[in-house]
């Protein structure tokens, strides 16, 4: 009876908390498809009396080329990221030379420096390689940001990976990188998933470097956007809610075709160590 009881009261403590967690969602939501004469402080927490998809249509047009902007700077910084984070995980972890372990160090510190503290060298560096402004210099200052996790993550990976396999390709002649080809790279799907799920979450959610880096509308990812559906004057609420489910379907899409995979990765030792 104890155990019933003791059971019960942990469901309801779950209860409670996951009711907390989805109040912020079911008010997105909600808000999304009502039309703009229904949002007001007083039915803020009512169901749309007459739903309507004039906040999500608004918010297409209005977001179609900054989410065009979001791809294109999603999708090579982390396949760049993490490909190099995987070479450099596999030195770390099969080579040795001395002062491995001080570089992989120095490597892991670029995780604890804050973005604001490196973004008025940052800017100053991309105006020089004339990339201030653009969606390559978004690009490159992400691959760079994403190379201290990347190379944990595949550096913890390949450590459970047998030296053994390394050294029978060293004696049928596999150099330093063709080894890497040959045995490394088709062993890493999981490492790769666990580290592309996370480059991609948070190269598209970032906004700090987003709103600095990039000054042209035009040419800004869809989280700078996203704020600036806010009138000056009056704020559309449906518009902005909106936007917000639309800016987040591409990380939930990936997070529901690769989860089973992420958590594979993780159990297979990709963050172990």
């Amino acid at each position: 009876m104890r155990k019933k009881y003791g059971n019960l009261g942990i469901y309801i403590v779950l209860l409670i908390f996951s009711f907390f967690f989805l109040l912020p969602i079911y008010m997105l939501l909600a808000t999304s498809f009502k039309p703009l004469v229904e949002i007001g402080m007083g039915s803020m927490w009512l169901l749309p009396k007459q739903p309507s998809l004039e906040g999500f249509t608004d918010s297409i047009k209005r977001l179609s080329p900054n989410l065009l902007n979001s791809f294109l700077l999603v999708i090579p910084a982390t396949i760049f990221s993490c490909i190099l984070g995987s070479i450099n995980g596999y030195i770390f972890s099969k080579i040795r030379f001395r002062g491995i372990n001080l570089l992989f160090m120095c490597v892991l510190f670029g995780m604890f420096i804050p973005y604001q503290s490196v973004l008025f060298p940052l800017i100053q560096f991309l105006q020089e390689i004339k990339l201030y402004g653009t969606i390559w210099g978004l690009i490159i200052t992400h691959v760079i940001y994403g190379l201290p996790i990347t190379t944990l993550i595949f550096r913890n990976y390949y450590m459970e990976v047998p030296d053994e396999m390394l050294e029978a390709a060293g004696i049928d002649g596999a150099g330093l990188f063709k080894s890497y080809f040959l045995i490394l790279f088709p062993l890493s799907i999981p490492g790769f998933v666990v580290a592309v799920i996370w480059q991609f979450t948070n190269i598209w959610n970032e906004f700090l470097f987003a709103v600095t880096i990039t000054s042209d509308p035009k040419k800004q990812p869809i989280t700078v956007a996203l704020v600036n559906l806010a009138g000056s004057q009056m704020v559309q609420w449906n518009l902005q809610m909106a936007g917000a489910v639309v800016a987040a379907i591409p990380t939930l899409l990936v997070y529901i075709f690769l989860g089973k995979y992420f958590i594979r990765g993780l159990m297979s030792g990709s963050v172990k160590g």
